[in-house]
């Protein structure tokens, strides 16, 4: 989403999640743009990005790391927000981290021999 709604605090500004009218409100800028590069991926960092792309709300953790069709020759992979890795309790963020890590591997053979 290139929609950023924040709530000042303090000297800080925290984003806040868009509506879901003001996703569906990008959504023929944010279609024609993806006609225009014809991206071969697109990675959907987090539950809004992947609402955004595929038109529903999509389950993170059940969908993320795969490679899904979005349109004719464009793949869509989602994965986590990197945000949501900083907030993660102590614990959790050593797996957290490697299993994003994993996930973007996967583009690997996208990114190579794209020049």
């Amino acid at each position: 989403m290139k929609h950023f709604k924040n709530e000042p605090r303090g000297k800080r500004r925290i984003h806040k999640k868009p509506s879901e009218r003001e996703i569906e409100a990008c959504e023929r800028w944010l279609t024609r743009e993806i006609d225009i590069v014809a991206p071969r991926l697109i990675v959907a960092l987090g539950a809004t990005a992947a609402r955004a792309l595929t038109g529903r709300p999509t389950a993170i953790e059940r969908n993320r790391g795969k490679l899904m069709d979005l349109g004719s020759s464009t793949k869509l992979l989602v994965t986590v927000h990197p945000s949501s890795l900083l907030r993660m309790p102590p614990r959790y963020k050593e797996e957290a981290y490697r299993r994003f890590v994993m996930d973007l591997k996967r583009i690997a053979p996208f990114i190579r021999g794209a020049r």
